[in-house]
């Protein structure tokens, strides 16, 4: 949850440009849970000492950043109807609709936005305007900061200051000074640039399943030229007095970015589009499968036999696993092989860790490498969820991914991982793993969102595989995992039941069923009910 306390408070200041729809669901752990054990996400910490926030619209109280700038005179310039991505922020639990908005830009404007950067423990002095005088000099430039008012209530806004330079040498202007106990991500004021144009932001309806989650809905511009968001854009400084000398303005600091862009509506009425290598001609491409009993043993060769053969008489062109236990490479992988279906491999990843000093991680990729049956291989997965739950980071699961492929020498078909799309959207896990995978794995499950119906299931999942698609630039996303369960407790309007379920998954099929994993092929009374009542329920084979 520490991800979520970070893209709040940079959400709070109007510059982010992302769209964290937070979509998540309970399905921490999908294989044989005795055999690998469970384990716990990220828990809510506050560390830093000093938060600045922006609000737009209706205002919120936070804490005030304390620090001082050599302003001698301060022009307050107010603020323009500029297309930063809109911040709102959902209190509770339920599903809401941020409305269309239109922007138009007739002249360059200069805005107050924001920016974020990891700091590790102690003093930090950031944000700001750098200036470069070659001689002594007075100069005039804008730059971002906040203003705070009696109740209160803390605004970002844009001053002009001037600042007289008594030699030459480097000044920034204006800068936040901020004390973090640990190592933390911290956001900032700055001061940013749109160009002429018409900026777009769609209606978007979302649902929250947490308490005080910000929603970020960024702007499109149409036509070009696009608008020009920059960390640090560069502003006009006048020089004055003794000389006029040149001036040249930057960041105090470089910043990384924590969030993504997404250029998509958080719905789509369409049949999800995009182009993958991954995926059938038909409407359900594959279905997923664990091996074991009601009461958590391994299943037969012979049962796995009959089951495997359903799965094929059903239409299906692949099944996905999730590990190698319970002689899943002998026995699923050669039933797929007797009835001419493909296999999405998977390596599961438990609370133990991403590196070969988890036991498990090396035995899964040496089975693996054993039984080297390439051919009928349409995807290795590897992991599941691994970075929702805390198990890797991203760059740990490139790391396994890039051993994968040194081990798996004669396999050169798709290497993906699966995950939630709210994890895709961090920066922290786009930028580290589009290089690092050919195509994007998520998880989507229309039910534990609770604006959903099961007659818009379909919809839901082919507005997220829109999303998807848009993450990595050039990379098709792919659904791993997507069901409705027949049995448990209502989630907002997302209500289980067996003629739901039969409806979600008529739905899934015709809107995104060619780039989908159903989930699951039988009940799995193996695992427990979980709080929704329904872990055990999301058996669908029978509707096939």
């Amino acid at each position: 949850m520490k991800g979520t306390i970070i893209a709040a408070a940079a959400a709070a200041l109007s510059g982010v440009e992302a769209a964290q729809l937070h979509h998540r669901h309970g399905h921490p752990m999908l294989a044989k849970k005795h055999a690998y054990g469970t384990g716990t996400g990220y828990e809510d910490e506050c560390v830093c000492t000093t938060v600045v926030e922006t609000s737009y619209g209706e205002p919120s109280l936070v804490g005030v950043s304390e620090y001082e700038h050599p302003a001698e005179t301060t022009v307050i310039e107010e603020v323009a109807v500029i297309p930063t991505a809109a911040v709102e922020t959902c209190p509770t639990p339920g599903t809401y609709t941020f409305p269309a908005t239109t922007v138009t830009l007739t002249e360059t404007t200069v805005v107050c936005g924001a920016t974020s950067t990891s700091v590790s423990p102690g003093t930090h002095t950031i944000g700001g305007v750098t200036t470069v005088v070659e001689t002594a000099t007075t100069v005039v430039c804008p730059y971002a900061t906040t203003s705070t008012d009696d109740s209160g209530v803390v605004t970002s806004i844009i001053e002009t200051t001037t600042y007289v330079c008594p030699s030459a040498g480097t000044y920034t202007i204006a800068p936040v000074t901020t004390e973090c106990v640990e190592e933390t991500v911290i956001v900032v004021p700055i001061v940013e640039s749109y160009t002429p144009g018409t900026y777009t932001r769609p209606e978007v309806v979302t649902t929250i399943t947490e308490t005080d989650v910000v929603v970020v809905c960024p702007y499109t511009v149409s036509p070009v030229p696009e608008a020009e968001t920059t960390e640090a854009a560069e502003v006009p400084i006048t020089t004055t007095e003794e000389e006029e000398a040149p001036a040249t303005t930057t960041a105090a600091e470089e910043y990384q970015e924590t969030t993504t862009e997404v250029e998509a509506a958080a719905t789509s009425a369409a049949t999800s589009g995009g182009s993958s290598s991954l995926g059938s001609g038909n409407d359900h491409w594959a279905m997923t499968y664990t091996p074991y009993t009601d009461d958590s043993l391994c299943k037969s060769q012979g049962q796995i036999d009959d089951d495997i053969a359903a799965i094929a008489g059903a239409g299906f062109t692949a099944v996905r696993v999730y590990s190698t236990d319970c002689s899943t490479l002998p026995y699923i992988g050669g039933a797929c092989a007797d009835n001419g279906l493909k296999i999405i491999l998977g390596i599961f990843i438990n609370g133990d860790g991403c590196s070969n000093s988890n036991p498990t991680v090396p035995e899964q990729i040496s089975a693996i490498a054993e039984w080297a049956q390439w051919d009928m291989v349409d995807a290795i997965v590897v992991g599941n969820e691994a970075i929702y739950n805390g198990y890797c980071t991203a760059s740990e699961i490139a790391d396994l991914v890039s051993t994968c492929k040194s081990e798996f020498s004669g396999y050169s078909g798709p290497y993906t991982t699966a995950e939630t799309l709210n994890i895709w959207e961090l920066d922290s896990t786009s930028s580290v793993l589009c290089d690092a995978l050919d195509v994007i794995g998520a998880n989507i499950h229309p039910y534990f969102n609770a604006g959903v119906t099961a007659s818009t299931a379909g919809t839901f999942v082919a507005g997220q595989l829109d999303i998807i698609d848009s993450i990595c630039p050039g990379k098709t996303g792919i659904n791993l995992e997507c069901g409705w369960p027949s049995a448990g407790s209502c989630i907002g309007s997302a209500c289980p039941g067996s003629d739901a379920q039969a409806t979600a998954i008529s739905d899934i099929r015709e809107k995104a069923g060619d780039r989908t994993c159903f989930f699951s092929f039988t009940n799995d009374m193996w695992k427990d009910a979980g709080s929704c009542g329904c872990e055990q329920s999301w058996g669908c084979g029978s509707l096939f």
